[in-house]
């Protein structure tokens, strides 16, 4: 079973930064893929970026609006994903959500929030102009 925490969300101001983790406390296997999501009240979830088994990201793993600006990366002994984001925006103010995909490849990750299975409770995400 998977259980996913995120932390690391708050309060900033244009142009700071915010690294948010996602924890994996029910782990079972690093075989599969980690996406970031975010949502605003009354606006469906949106795909921020994913990475795969391998850990391996290229910029089509990134939505439009935050590549060059945000990361993400794995760290599998600490059963933890990682958002790096910098430049922040106020338009990036979200809830954001980490999920995992346990029935697909591993290798070739989806950027529609059904193929997910799993969600975490979310982390708030607030940047002020």
């Amino acid at each position: 079973q998977v259980e996913l925490v995120e932390s690391g969300g708050g309060s900033v101001q244009a142009g700071g930064s915010l690294r948010l983790s996602c924890v994996d406390s029910g782990y079972v296997s690093r075989t599969y893929c980690m996406a970031w999501f975010r949502q605003t009240p009354g606006k469906e979830r949106e795909w921020v970026a994913n990475i795969n088994s391998d850990g391996k990201v290229s910029h089509h793993d990134y939505a439009h609006s935050v590549r060059g600006r945000f990361t993400i990366s794995r760290d599998d002994v600490k059963k933890t994903v990682y958002l790096q984001m910098n430049s922040l925006k106020p338009e990036d103010t979200a809830m954001y959500y980490c999920a995992a995909d346990l029935t697909g490849s591993g290798v070739v990750c989806s950027e529609a929030a059904k193929w997910y299975q799993f969600w975490g409770q979310g982390t708030q995400v607030t940047v002020s102009s």
